[in-house]
């Protein structure tokens, strides 16, 4: 298992990153800063805390007045280029939300969110200020710089993960579409994807608002047409059916099933956490129209109190012509993960096509033997 993220944080960085600051700021000491930084607590601290971590010492080392402290990380910000640097626009969030400091702290953000990125930082100034910041957010738009434009969808998102959630926004994402129909068309795919995950985002609580602007971007230009199919994906996955119909997925019929001869199976159908199975299957599209077909499959996964929870996995996505025959295999392993323990017991695996379940198999998992 290769180093945590958080090691990139250690003492040879921050003694390099000392090195850049002294040459810009006579005055600062290296040795003392990285000793604030990693004190007896610093070995505890995961990634987030060792960034803010930095920003707070390196605040501490720098001259009282925000703007000398702005003007020196001006003078190294073309050296400090990367994931790592995420404490300069974090720098920012810690020192500059006063009002007389708000114009340097957007020149600030803007300037250093092309070197690393600052769609964590700007959110305590939406949170605190939203329609002033949305103001920013819709120049930001404009910008000629694809990370500035990016930053003007990112920053804002309802649920950007590892970030503060927005609540006024998941309450009214009206301020959050009015930036985004400035991106709808953006050539740079880093914007696009951007743009679709916020979509994503606001579909989770408002449906039927991302269900109008589908609707309405739909067919105006092939890069918003790639926003609007990445941005309802969650929709498609639970097989809303006004979605389902707006990217023409095929529909059963009172007269015509859409598939017949289902053939779903796992084997061996008793493993242990941790085994591997193979799951195939066999189906038959109706005669007639080609039809497009989404075929996953869901897994009840038992949870610690023995609740289920579904998991949908996807195996294929396509347009084919009546009457094909489609079949596949998907090894799927039971090892867990950090995001998903898993527990013995018996877990239904079900075959869905367009959403609507067409046949289902059932594994039995057992704990892992001991040595």
């Amino acid at each position: 298992m290769g180093e945590p993220l958080k090691a990139m944080y250690n003492e040879h960085f921050l003694r390099s990153f000392g090195e850049k600051v002294r040459a810009a700021y006579g005055a600062f000491q290296t040795e003392s800063f990285i000793a604030a930084s990693m004190d007896d607590t610093w070995e505890g601290l995961e990634l987030k805390a060792r960034m803010r971590r930095i920003t707070q010492t390196l605040g501490a080392h720098l001259p009282n007045r925000y703007e000398e402290a702005i003007d020196i990380l001006f003078a190294i910000d073309e050296t400090c280029v990367g994931f790592p640097y995420l404490f300069f626009p974090d720098f920012v969030e810690t020192f500059g939300q006063a009002d007389e400091h708000w114009a340097l702290s957007m020149k600030a953000l803007e300037r250093f969110t092309p070197k690393s990125s600052a769609e964590f930082a700007v959110r305590p100034f939406l949170l605190s200020e939203p329609e002033r910041m949305m103001s920013q957010m819709e120049i930001w738009s404009t910008h000629p710089d694809e990370h500035v434009r990016r930053l003007a969808s990112e920053g804002c998102r309802p649920r950007l993960p590892w970030g503060q959630a927005l609540p006024m926004f998941k309450k009214n994402p009206a301020p959050v579409l009015q930036v985004l129909e400035r991106l709808k068309e953006d050539a740079s795919l880093y914007v696009r994807k951007s743009v679709a995950n916020n979509l994503n985002d606001i579909a989770k609580d408002h449906p039927s608002v991302v269900l109008d602007t589908a609707r309405r971007w739909k067919g105006i230009h092939p890069h918003t047409d790639w926003i609007v199919r990445h941005g309802c994906r969650t929709m498609i996955r639970k097989a809303y059916p006004e979605v389902m119909t707006l990217f023409g997925y095929a529909e059963a019929t009172e007269s015509a099933a859409l598939t017949s001869g289902e053939i779903w199976s796992a084997m061996p159908s008793v493993l242990p956490i941790g085994g591997i199975c193979e799951l195939r299957y066999e189906l038959r599209i109706r005669e007639g129209e080609p039809a497009h077909v989404r075929i996953e499959y869901g897994i009840e996964f038992i949870k610690s109190g023995g609740r289920t929870s579904r998991k949908l996995f996807l195996l294929s996505d396509k347009t084919v012509p009546g009457g094909t025959s489609l079949n596949g295999t998907r090894t799927h392993r039971w090892s867990d993960l950090t995001t998903r323990r898993h527990y013995p017991g018996e877990h239904r695996i079900a075959l869905l096509v367009n959403g609507h379940e067409v046949a289902f198999t059932m594994i039995q998992l057992e704990e892992t033997p001991t040595a």
